[in-house]
């Protein structure tokens, strides 16, 4: 598995310290971080960014997709994200996706059209996307049960679907790791 594109200073996959500051921002690491319980999840207005926490996913392979309801690919990767989360979400699968419109209710129309399983949360002032460094929609990063970034994903593409695919499934197999 990797990633689809170097990040802004050109590491890698290797490069651990900047992969995993995402995750640490979303898992509360922040300062400041309010932790939710798991039973929040649902849908949340992120007013900052620190109100994410995906710690209530821990020991989960994580699917976490930023979309606007006016991105033409988002069309296509919402029922791909929607078929992703009810046929592994048994097995350990979450998908998160962050909706970066300025108007909730543009997210909540495009919403009424293409229902959703899985979590949907609102970025109305674009905190977490900045925080991401999201410059394409559809932006998607996998988090194996570890909470590891193993891959980015930039844009959607059907023909590289069935490979994102094979990469749930094969970190679906793997056991979280003891810490």
């Amino acid at each position: 598995m990797k990633s689809d594109k170097k990040n802004s200073r050109g590491a890698r996959r290797g490069g651990v310290g900047l992969l995993l500051l995402p995750l640490l921002v979303v898992l509360g690491a922040a300062p400041g971080a309010r932790a939710e319980s798991a039973a929040s999840a649902g849908t949340v207005d992120v007013a900052e960014a620190d109100t994410l926490d995906l710690s209530a996913y821990a020991g989960k392979v994580v699917y976490l997709d930023f979309w606007a309801s006016w991105c033409a690919p988002c069309l296509e990767s919402f029922p791909w994200m929607e078929s992703m989360q009810r046929r592994y979400g048994d097995q350990g699968l979450q998908v998160v996706a962050v909706n970066v419109d300025r108007k909730r209710s543009k997210a909540e129309s495009f919403l009424d059209k293409h229902r959703a399983s899985f979590r949907i949360v609102y970025d109305t002032k674009a905190v977490l996307a900045k925080r991401y460094k999201i410059e394409v929609m559809p932006t998607s990063f996998l988090y194996d049960r570890d909470g590891t970034l193993v891959a980015t994903h930039q844009g959607f593409r059907k023909k590289k679907a069935e490979k994102v695919e094979a990469d749930i499934r094969e970190l679906l197999k793997k056991k979280e790791t003891a810490r």
